[in-house]
């Protein structure tokens, strides 16, 4: 792996991520906020200047290639560096460096989990930040800055899928910065749609403004302290339910919304002890905030029975849909995941069955088979691993292990202190820093994190930029070999 390569590419995208603070800086100006001006007006400085130093080590090139470790590195480093910049306007409003990491990591990796207690103690320039930070991590920093670094060439379409995170795509592929800007004029419209329909509602311009944000995103930061519950607005959650549509030809699709609908009526159902139409609304608007891992809440479900929020919770695990903002293991996962465990039992019963592995009708591939299960079982793992070491920080076992699930799936609030009208404020710095760690983690989808932690991937180090040695190639034997050699 080149460093001066990958450290130029993320200075470039440093250039050009330093203009997204402008917005909130010419509010806090214009509404006097001095204190919180200088804050923004810091981190913009510090992001020019780094992204300057950062891009001057690399020697131009019409058209750049990159190892796949390379593109790993700039996607996974890219939203590190983009989320510790982001701390310093959070730090100029008076929340400490980990509070204020939390708070950010949070943003771009659309988790929606926070610290804050009272919101009346920060200013709209605060809050348009926030939201923000979840609209330029809901699609993806990378899609966004793939459309605007034309320069990039090849390297554009690695670094787009070294970010996109649909396991079961394998047929051609488009163009990828016509597909990135696609996905961001639809991505921009449907937010100005969004805002429109909520200041229908009654709604205030600039809460319209950063709820429609943070949707779109599947974020689920509001500027208001009691989240969607605190407007009283029942047709703003009607119109917040909705997702974007798809097909139906589509099997993620059916699955996704079929288990959204009946999760809401079953939710809704439970928790009030029959449906009426308040309880379809609370139960279908927290099913469709949480399988999406949006994280608003019409209710404050924690003061909920366990039976509503044991369902709550099986729509955590389960995630939205491949390519979205949403977090978790994506519906396709899960379904390729339930084939392959049909398929293992089928082989069992019938050993000289041949039974290949389909996806709507496509045989998968092999290596696609493997990554989709080696992501779910880690997902899995993950939750209980970090929710065991959360407890054992001194975090109460349904706070720990809920909170684990919200932040490795992004999904934001969780059960006990940290339930939806709650904050982590209350978890130790260790604990903070954990999650902190997790939330980005999940976003990564875990797989490259893990990819950055392995011994090959440290093993060909160049600290100059010139062409480094392809990694090595590991031959696995074949299935036939295999026995043959038993």
């Amino acid at each position: 792996m080149r460093v001066p390569v990958v450290a130029a590419v993320i200075g470039e995208l440093l250039l050009y991520f330093g203009a997204a603070f402008g917005p909130p800086l010419v509010l806090a100006i214009l509404d006097g906020e001095a204190q919180t001006a200088v804050g923004f007006a810091t981190a913009m400085g510090i992001a020019l200047a780094l992204g300057t130093v950062a891009h001057a080590a690399f020697r131009r090139r019409s058209e750049l290639t990159l190892h796949r470790t390379e593109a790993l590195a700039i996607v996974a480093g890219t939203w590190l560096v983009f989320g510790s910049i982001g701390t310093i306007p959070y730090m100029f409003c008076g929340l400490s460096f980990v509070d204020s990491l939390f708070e950010s990591i949070s943003g771009f990796t659309t988790t929606g989990a926070t610290i804050l207690t009272n919101f009346n103690d920060f200013d709209r320039a605060f809050f348009l930040w926030r939201a923000m930070t979840q609209w330029f991590g809901g699609l993806g920093v990378i899609a966004l800055f793939v459309v605007v670094l034309p320069r990039l060439g090849i390297a554009g379409r690695q670094l787009f899928f070294a970010e996109a995170s649909d396991a079961a795509a394998d047929g051609p592929r488009p163009r990828v910065r016509a597909a990135a800007a696609r996905l961001w004029v639809l991505y921009s419209a449907l937010t100005a749609l969004l805002v429109a329909c909520l200041m229908l509602t009654g709604m205030d311009a600039f809460d319209a403004v950063c709820n429609s944000l943070t949707t779109l995103s599947a974020g689920g930061f509001s500027p208001n302290g009691m989240s969607i519950a605190g407007y009283a607005n029942p047709a703003a959650e009607w119109i917040l339910i909705p997702s974007p549509m798809a097909p139906f030809k589509d099997a993620e699709f059916r699955v996704f919304y079929g288990v959204s609908i009946i999760g809401g009526l079953l939710v809704g159902w439970v928790f009030s002890g029959g449906l009426d139409f308040e309880s379809v609304r609370h139960g279908l608007f927290q099913s469709a905030s949480v399988i999406s891992s949006t994280g608003f809440a019409s209710q404050d479900f924690e003061l909920w029975n366990e039976q509503s929020k044991a369902l709550l919770l099986v729509l955590m695990f389960i995630g939205g849909c491949a390519g979205s903002a949403a977090g978790g293991p994506k519906v396709v996962r899960l379904l390729i995941f339930g084939r392959y465990v049909t398929q293992s039992i089928t082989r069992t019963i019938h050993p000289a069955a041949i039974t290949p592995y389909k996806y709507q009708g496509k045989v998968m591939p092999g290596r696609v088979m493997r990554s989709v299960i080696s992501l779910v079982v880690l997902y899995f793992v993950g939750y209980a691993a970090l929710g065991a070491t959360l407890v054992l920080m001194g975090v109460e076992m349904e706070t720990g292990f809920t909170a684990a699930l919200a932040c490795l799936g992004n999904i934001g609030p969780a059960y006990g202190v940290a339930g939806p009208m709650g904050s982590y404020a209350s978890f130790s710095v260790p604990a903070k820093l954990t999650l902190t760690l997790a939330m980005w983690v999940g976003r990564l989808e875990i797989v490259t994190v893990l990819v950055l932690l392995h011994p090959d991937f440290w093993r060909n180090i160049r600290l100059k930029d010139r062409p480094s040695r392809p990694p090595r190639q590991i031959r696995v034997k074949t299935r036939e070999e295999a026995v043959e050699t038993v």
